[in-house]
């Protein structure tokens, strides 16, 4: 990422209405020339018409969008160096592979050589080589979605917008294309913007990433930064898992009644005779349910204030049997302290 550039996209005071649905209010946000952004949130919540409005799709209701240090509200989007990959691919289903990805060097008048050529190449650069005489009928889900990044690439944007791109694609699929995604990234070295609904997503391939929440953004930052210093209620409940002690629960933990987060794989049970290590908060509690999930066991603990806890637990040595076994045991549960997010009131 470069630090010396003007931000790649701007949003100054953006605003987007739909009648009287403020679909995006009030947005300020900068994202580096090279960096792969994410917006994060769920349906409805302004991701994608922020997108939109990079995109020239959309034009903001108030405020200003700069890519690049220039000002493009009210730009065609063919006038933005800009180029968009959405969730369906939109390949034309009669042309080959190769034709796909050359065609905007085609609309762009460039000779026939010279076009196919940087086809080929963009083809090596998303792993299909030798594909390029076959139809998008013949091709996976991921091969497709590999041909609709080729051919936005091909046309050299300083942005590229990716629109829920892998939203189609299996768990494995999507997984694999999650790292591909990254390493294309890098390599071309181009502002990514993505956006997803999907946490897992967001945390594998951002440098930074925006959680949205109607039409407003909740926090900005690193993925280690959200999930483990959610600012929010709603970003530590969106992003992950996390559990949330207010009022006396709170008071009774950790001497304070403010409200405050402790994601479930921090959480550990103590062992019969073990004491508990300095600068954790314990408590007591009851196991009330018993999730095994393969990789690890998701616990249900009803605690001595009444509220109920989530711990995640790696099943290192635990079998479903074992795990289950241990519904309706009274247990003692600690957490270091430095893992207690405090979230402000809203």
């Amino acid at each position: 990422m470069s630090t010396d550039s003007p931000p790649a996209i701007q949003f100054k005071n953006v605003s987007r209405h739909f009648g009287d649905v403020r679909a995006v209010d009030g947005l300020d946000l900068e994202i580096a020339d090279g960096e792969f952004f994410t917006f994060l949130g769920p349906s409805g919540s302004g991701k994608t018409t922020c997108l939109r409005m990079v995109a020239g799709f959309e034009q903001p209701t108030s405020g200003q969008i700069f890519l690049h240090g220039q000002e493009v509200s009210g730009l065609p989007p063919y006038e933005r160096q800009v180029n968009t990959v959405f969730q369906d691919y939109a390949l034309f289903p009669h042309m080959t592979v190769l034709e796909n990805v050359a065609y905007g060097l085609m609309v762009r008048n460039l000779p026939r050589p010279r076009r196919e050529k940087q086809a080929l190449e963009m083809l090596d650069l998303v792993r299909l080589p030798g594909l390029g005489n076959r139809k998008p009928s013949q091709l996976s889900g991921g091969q497709r979605q590999r041909v609709a990044l080729a051919r936005a690439l091909i046309l050299k944007p300083r942005v590229l917008l990716l629109d829920e791109p892998l939203g189609a694609l299996d768990l494995k699929l999507r997984q694999e294309m999650q790292v591909e995604l990254k390493a294309l990234q890098e390599q071309v070295g181009i502002t990514f913007v993505y956006v997803t609904h999907d946490q897992e997503e967001a945390l594998t391939m951002s440098d930074r990433l925006a959680v949205f929440n109607h039409g407003k953004i909740e926090q900005v930052g690193s993925p280690a930064e959200i999930y483990e210093s959610p600012a929010s209620e709603f970003v530590a409940g969106f992003v992950g898992v996390s559990n949330l002690i207010r009022g006396p629960a709170a008071r009774q933990i950790t001497g304070s009644a403010a409200i405050f987060s402790i994601r479930p794989e921090k959480i550990h049970f103590l062992k019969d005779g073990q004491r508990p290590p300095e600068d954790t908060y314990t408590t007591g509690g009851r196991i009330t349910d018993v999730i095994y999930l393969g990789m690890y066991t998701r616990y249900q603990v009803e605690i001595d204030s009444g509220n109920s806890l989530t711990v995640a637990q790696q099943n290192l040595t635990t079998t479903k049997d074992k795990a289950s076994a241990t519904k309706g045991q009274a247990v003692q549960l600690f957490w270091e302290k430095e893992h207690c997010r405090q979230i402000a009131p809203k």
